[in-house]
């Protein structure tokens, strides 16, 4: 497995507001995404999926649920 850029030390990479995303192999055959979103207030939502779509939309969750609190 490769080095990630998404992180520096361990440290997300990602900027307020934005995403990352990396595309890697777990095992043989077996794709996953890892997936950053910084929220402005600075906290970083991050998740493994199958798929970048799932990983929004689990973002999406969870920032319904940051803002209903």
């Amino acid at each position: 497995m490769t080095a990630s850029k998404m992180t520096v030390n361990g440290v997300s990479v990602c900027a307020t507001g934005q995403e990352n995303y990396e595309r890697f192999e777990a095992r043989r055959g077996k794709w996953f995404y890892q997936y950053d979103y910084r929220h402005t207030d600075g906290e970083l939502f991050s998740i493994v999926l199958p798929t970048l779509e799932r990983c929004r939309q689990e973002r999406d969750k969870w920032l319904l649920d940051k803002n209903n609190h």
